[in-house]
Order: C-alpha cells, then structure tokens, then sequence
C-alpha cells in the first residue's frame, strides 16, 4: 500500500486527499464531523423506563410498584394490624370488673349490748404507730370511764381527766384505748352501727381490719378513719403487700386518693377513696351517725356508708342483700389484686391513736395551735369529743 497525490482539485469543504492500495485508489476526507443539529429537528429520543412509570404508569396499581414501595406498604400494613389487635385487648383489660353474684348472708357474730366488750382484747403499752398515748388494760379504761357498754350503746373515748398538774401527766402520751376481736374472719358481711366518731386535734381514730401478728402479709382494711379536725371526711383504704393495686375499673361513689396499695408506697398511705365531707365529723355526729357495711370477698372489697335515715331494710331485718344497695361509697375489686392472698386473718379494731405517723405528720396543715405532743399533753378537755359511740357490730357469712 502506497500514498499519492491526487490530481482532482480540492472542493469547497473539507479537504481531501487519495491513497492508492491493490485495489485502487480511496479518498479520504478530513475535518470536523457533520453537525447533529440537522438530526434534531428530525427524531426525537424515547424517553427512559423509569420516566414513563412515573408519568403513565397507575400508582395504585401493585404490579408497577418497586421494592421500596412494596417495603412502605408492608409497614403500614403492620401497624394497622397491631392496631387492630392490641386495641380491643386494652379495651377489654380496661372494662374487666369482677362478677358480683348475689350472695345469701346469715348472721355468724355480732358485738352487742353490756357485752359488747367481751369479745375483744385490750392492747396495752405504747402505740405500734408511734403514736403520743398509752393504751390501757380493761380494768383502767373501766376505772378511768374510757370504754362503757349499756344495752343499746358502747363508748370507746380518750381520756380527758389527766392535766399539767396531774401525777402522773401525760408528758409522754395521753391514756386512750385500743380493742382486738379475739375471732380474726377470713371474708363476710361486716355490718358497724356508728353513732358518733372522734375528732379533735390530734386524735387518730379509726374502725379497721388487720391481722396484728402479721402486718403487712395478711393486709389491713381501714373502715372509718379520719386525722385532727377531720374535715375531709372518712377515709376507707387497704393496705398491702406488693401486687396490689386499683389502677382498674371501678363503681363507687367516693373519691380515689392513691392506686397503689403496697405499704412500701407513698409513705403506707395505701389505695385510699374519700367519702364527702359529712361522711366523718361533726356533720356525721349531728345527723345521728349511721351503717358502716363492708363486705369482703374473693371477687373484691366494698364499703357502703349509710345516713341514719337511709338504712335499707333489709339490714334493719338482719336479712343483707348487697346486691341491692346500689354503688358502693368504696370499691376494691380484685382486677388488679388477688384479694384471697392479700387479706386473711383479720381481727375487728377499734383505738384513738393521737398523734403519731398520720395525725402527727400533718397536724402544722391542720389549723390546730401549738405543736402535736405539745397540745395533747396540756389540754386535756379539748378531747371531750374524742370518742366512738356505736349501736352494734354484726358479721354475716355466705351460706
């Protein structure tokens, strides 16, 4: 293969030149190469795939949609699922409550008469609840009139006759009572004739179940209680051991103070409900008092309170029907608390604690004078009304 020139002129454009092989002569053009603008106005490109699915392809359609879409799908498909799932459970969870199923009662104990006080035990020596008294035997709350019985009435008070000057004084604790049933229940109707409730600064009075021997493990159920002036009306609580509570449903009437009613919880304050303001007090006292009922079973704890001219009449004939009372003023259902472990054993008890863990810690709150020990030491008639009156006490078991 050979080059040459060739003897054909140049033409206008690019140039050109001839190379010569076995074959003959080729003409090879140079310069620049031809301008694609002349192909634009021609054809136009196909647009890309991925460009066509998002302008022409349905976004609905679940044969057009990419992993991630699938992915996203999937996701919400999960949620809705677990909505599904979890919401009704919670719903149902939330509305559980025990089947209260009438029971029949018939009476098993009652406290009565002038022997009121023979069924119970005087708790002697200084309060277990660091309170400011000594709680003294039977033969001196009968000397001192501290606990009386006549037929139709029982009067358990604190004493009012020991002063500054007296010897011995109550510079360590002012004389007062503190009875236990000798009988300790398993479960029943517990029916209380309550006349009159103690009040004043610094008591701590209250009508309780508990096993004295085994507190907290077989539990405590407070009746009737109230601190100093009273003013905020009963206080119907339990107390625990751990697993306990009434964060659940519940038909009463009362006011929820706390959930919780483990001891270890809220400084022992227990799951305490509040009844209105004349359930304790001098408003209680003046309408004549009234009926305490608790009844205590295995699908939950409830205590009604009855004005003295409201008491069914079927507790009047000694027949009780809790099922047709209505609410309960407190309700501790067993939703959220095994009642048959929580609670057993239990004696009835009646004291006027004064001062200590409850009256004490918030007698500056109260509007009373001096300080706690101070008051109950030195004023000896400001307790003339510290004192429980009551009609009976009946305990009824489920035939």
């Amino acid at each position: 293969m050979g080059w040459e020139n060739s003897s054909v002129q140049p033409k206008a454009g690019p140039a050109s030149f001839q190379v010569r092989d076995t074959d003959g002569q080729v003409e090879l053009v140079s310069g620049p190469p031809p301008h694609y603008s002349q192909y634009s106005t021609e054809r136009q490109l196909p647009p890309r795939d991925n460009m066509s699915y998002e302008q022409h392809q349905p976004w609905w359609n679940p044969r057009y949609w990419r992993k991630r879409t699938w992915a996203i799908f999937a996701a919400i498909l999960v949620i809705i699922i677990i909505v599904a799932v979890v919401t009704p459970v919670e719903v149902a969870k939330a509305n559980r409550y025990p089947n209260y199923t009438k029971l029949d009662y018939t009476l098993a104990d009652e406290y009565t008469g002038t022997t009121f006080f023979d069924k119970f035990d005087y708790f002697v020596g200084y309060d277990p609840a660091q309170g400011f008294v000594h709680y003294v035997p039977r033969e001196q709350a009968t000397q001192l009139n501290l606990t009386y019985a006549t037929a139709d009435t029982a009067v358990l008070r604190v004493d009012t006759s020991v002063g500054p000057g007296s010897v011995p004084d109550a510079s360590t604790g002012r004389f007062s009572v503190r009875v236990e049933s000798r009988t300790q229940y398993d479960n029943g109707l517990f029916i209380f004739d309550v006349k009159h409730t103690p009040f004043g600064c610094g008591t701590w009075p209250a009508l309780w179940l508990v096993d004295p021997a085994h507190w907290p493990d077989n539990g405590e159920i407070d009746v009737m209680e109230a601190v100093n002036q009273a003013t905020s009306g009963n206080q119907m609580t339990l107390h625990t051991t751990d697993g306990c509570k009434m964060d659940v449903k519940r038909l009463m009437s009362g006011s929820t103070l706390e959930s919780d009613c483990y001891n270890a919880t809220n400084d022992n304050a227990g799951c305490g409900v509040s009844g209105s303001t004349d359930s304790y007090g001098t408003s209680y006292n003046d309408a004549q008092g009234g009926i305490m009922a608790m009844e205590w079973r295995n699908e939950g704890i409830r205590v009604w309170q009855f004005g003295r001219s409201g008491v069914p009449a079927d507790i009047t004939s000694r027949n009780p029907d809790p099922s047709s009372w209505g609410r309960a003023t407190a309700d501790f259902p067993n939703t959220n608390c095994d009642i048959a472990s929580h609670f057993r054993n239990q004696s009835i008890i009646v004291n006027i604690d004064l001062c200590g863990q409850y009256a004490g810690s918030v007698y500056a709150q109260s509007g009373c004078p001096s300080n706690c020990t101070d008051y109950v030491a030195n004023n000896p008639s400001a307790f003339a009304d510290a004192f429980w009156e009551f009609g009976a006490f009946e305990v009824y078991q489920a035939a």
